[in-house]
């Protein structure tokens, strides 16, 4: 495997964090392939009416702190995983929560696209890695 190509992918799902805390609309736009799913513990929904709810701030993520996070590259197709304590406010109220986040990625015309992204399994704290 390519520690390089698992590297950039890690470096983009980084960015995609910070990019929907900043409801950066364009990267987002860029980085979802258009049939991309998302999976989030209170339904699954495409690329258009995810971005609709991040842009309108119905789900705002503020934050994300990745504790773990490694990527698996086979051709032109890759996996994230994430173990991140995220900061969103859902519906007027603040929460925080442990995630273990799953995400697909192809990479197509010379870009890597996000295929899925699956909140998969919430953690307890006693899941989170020591610092």
């Amino acid at each position: 495997m390519d520690a390089t190509v698992e590297q950039e992918l890690i470096e983009l799902s980084a960015k995609k964090w910070q990019w929907m805390s900043d409801k950066d609309m364009p990267a987002l736009t860029d980085l979802l392939h258009p049939k991309a799913v998302f999976v989030h513990m209170g339904g699954a929904w495409g690329t258009e009416q995810e971005l609709a709810i991040i842009e309108a701030g119905n789900i705002h993520y503020k934050h994300a702190d990745v504790h773990q996070v490694s990527a698996s590259v086979v051709g032109s197709t890759a996996i994230v995983l994430n173990r991140v304590t995220l900061l969103a406010v859902v519906g007027g109220h603040e929460v925080t929560n442990l995630f273990e986040v799953t995400e697909g990625y192809a990479h197509d015309n010379g870009a890597w696209k996000m295929l899925c992204l699956s909140f998969t399994k919430q953690l307890t704290p006693e899941d989170r890695p020591p610092a």
